[in-house]
């Protein structure tokens, strides 16, 4: 997989993915990123990527003339993939969407500053996404957190695709996880883990994952499939919580 990322800080990208998957990735050519500075696409003796907004208003606006050098570059007769623009108003950044682009063999990341980039840009652009309600300073941790979230997905990358198939948001929380000592600080493992009886294992592991789902992200059950039995254990639960309220 080839990943272009444009941004005016490009030494931002050294250091996060020196290390652990994404590395090991890019060492056995699972992953080859590219990281372009926006400045190099600039004609001008300052090399100046902003300006003041049409209409007045505070802060700079990125220039449309190196944004549209850089990603007509990038995107070149052979480009095949999507042009990505972090953006708090694109759409949400799911799990379901970094499978989705993990399929793809290349894609470029548009890292924005200042108040924004010029919307004539987005005539380049395939999706805005959004890592959530919340503004950052610039692109550069949102496309950090996209590339990590879609690398791992790529085949052979995580080394074991039973990984892949027990994470969060698959589509419940993770179920909690023990490691030894079977006691520490006054703390037990649960038994039934120390049991090697794995259909009871099994049958736990889904019942964590499904309450913490419950108490934590109780919107991810619309997208669950439940059985007869988590069904009533949902509703027991509801109920647990309903006398918890009105006592």
């Amino acid at each position: 997989m080839i990943i272009d990322v444009v941004t005016i800080f490009p030494r931002m990208f050294d250091s996060p993915f020196a290390e652990s998957i994404i590395h090991r990735a890019r060492e056995r050519d699972q992953l080859t990123l590219r990281v372009h500075n926006l400045r190099d696409y600039c004609n001008d003796r300052h090399r100046v990527v902003d300006d003041y907004p049409y209409g007045g208003g505070a802060g700079m606006v990125m220039r449309p003339e190196p944004a549209f050098r850089a990603l007509e570059d990038l995107r070149d007769r052979q480009f095949s993939g999507e042009v990505l623009l972090p953006s708090p108003s694109g759409e949400p950044f799911t799990q379901a969407l970094a499978q989705q682009l993990s399929t793809l063999q290349q894609l470029v990341i548009f890292c924005p500053h200042y108040e924004g980039l010029d919307e004539r840009v987005n005539t380049l652009v395939d999706r805005e996404i959004s890592l959530g309600d919340y503004i950052l300073t610039g692109g550069e941790l949102p496309a950090m957190v996209m590339i990590d979230a879609i690398v791992r997905l790529r085949p052979g990358v995580l080394g074991s695709a039973a990984s892949l198939d027990e994470e969060s948001f698959s589509p419940l929380l993770e179920y909690p996880h023990y490691t030894r000592p079977a006691e520490f600080a006054g703390l037990e493992v649960p038994e039934v883990l120390l049991s090697g009886h794995h259909a009871r294992i099994k049958e736990w592991r889904r019942q964590q994952a499904l309450r913490r789902t419950f108490e934590r992200r109780p919107d991810l059950l619309d997208k669950a499939q439940l059985t007869v039995s988590e069904e009533q254990l949902l509703s027991q639960w509801r109920q647990q919580d309903h006398n918890l309220d009105e006592g």
